[in-house]
């Protein structure tokens, strides 16, 4: 899928950034570095006061290479492309077939960009720039790199289009499992740029796809119908499938999470069915007399006149002796 490029020899899906983004993005990283080299001077020189003038020109010599040098290639490395400046301006290096770049493409990078951006004051880099189809300078020749933009306008991050009416649901049945993730990226990257490629290059691109996509699938693409809109209503059905997929998953966490919570429940309680421990009914009335009499300690009928015959004794008990007089 690395042959698949447009009529211009970019690759589809990566925007190659313009001279003015790259020039500003320069002009940041050299302001930074600039700062760094002057503040790291200052320090050598007061800390290198007493040497020699040999000695000096090497210490100078040491810190140019460390700070202009090697502070720009070890920030390359380290953030895969995005150095302070191109951060700033959504660009990024990445290499020609849109991988990230490694130490030896931030060397050789660093290294002829002393050259045409430090020793010519950026006039060689931004003829080279100007001449290459990609904005390309000498060190991203050399180095087989391309910086891009990876801050894309809202407006221009065009979705999918969809198929249409009459190919919905027409390959409910076919087979998606064998299709790689990089064709389909390859196609979804071909449907939402299709309408700014030659109809010529588009057409040709739309047909490799789709022979790919019908190669995959082990089902040839239906005769009569444009490689485009084949191509729309395979990627429609395949995130109709993802969609309902989701949906199914979705159920089946929220039936589980409720089953979880109901047997939590129950565990608190300690009883099935989460009845605490030690409850029991509340009973009232004629029930209430004969059942209570076990819990008085003395049998039924032991409790006084009308006890346990359903007849309610309207004489009170007297109060309990306390001790307590009252005066005379």
């Amino acid at each position: 899928m690395s042959e698949l490029v447009t009529g211009d020899a970019v690759v589809l899906g990566l925007r190659p950034a313009k001279l003015p983004s790259r020039a500003l993005a320069v002009a940041i990283d050299l302001a930074v570095v600039g700062a760094a080299f002057v503040l790291v001077s200052i320090g050598l020189a007061v800390a290198t006061a007493t040497l020699d003038d040999a000695a000096l020109a090497a210490v100078s010599v040491a810190s140019f290479l460390l700070v202009l040098v090697g502070g720009p290639i070890a920030v390359e490395t380290l953030s895969h492309g995005r150095s302070l400046g191109k951060l700033a301006c959504g660009l990024r290096v990445v290499r020609d077939d849109g991988g990230p770049i490694r130490f030896r493409h931030a060397l050789v990078r660093g290294a002829v960009g002393v050259v045409e951006i430090l020793l010519t004051l950026g006039v060689v880099a931004c003829i080279a720039s100007l001449v290459s189809a990609r904005g390309r300078r000498l060190g991203d020749v050399f180095a087989g790199t391309l910086v891009v933009r990876e801050r894309v306008p809202v407006s221009r991050a065009a979705a999918v289009p969809p198929p249409p009416p009459w190919l919905v649901g027409r390959f409910a049945g076919l087979d998606l499992s064998g299709v790689p993730d990089s064709l389909w990226l390859a196609v979804r990257q071909y449907l939402t740029r299709m309408h700014q490629l030659d109809a010529q290059v588009g057409g040709a691109m739309a047909e490799r796809l789709a022979g790919e996509l019908a190669g995959r699938t082990g089902v040839p693409a239906p005769e009569g119908v444009p490689a485009g809109a084949y191509l729309a209503a395979v990627v429609n059905e395949r995130q109709a499938r993802d969609a309902r997929r989701m949906f199914v998953a979705a159920q089946e966490s929220a039936r589980e999470r409720g089953a979880r919570e109901s047997g939590a429940l129950a565990g608190d309680s300690g009883e099935p069915g989460g009845v605490a421990p030690g409850w029991a009914p509340v009973v009232s009335g004629p029930v209430a007399e004969g059942v209570g009499a076990g819990a008085s300690g003395r049998p039924a009928g032991a409790e006084g006149p009308g006890r346990g015959t359903g007849v309610t004794d309207d004489r009170t008990p007297p109060p309990a002796a306390t001790g307590f007089a009252p005066p005379a």
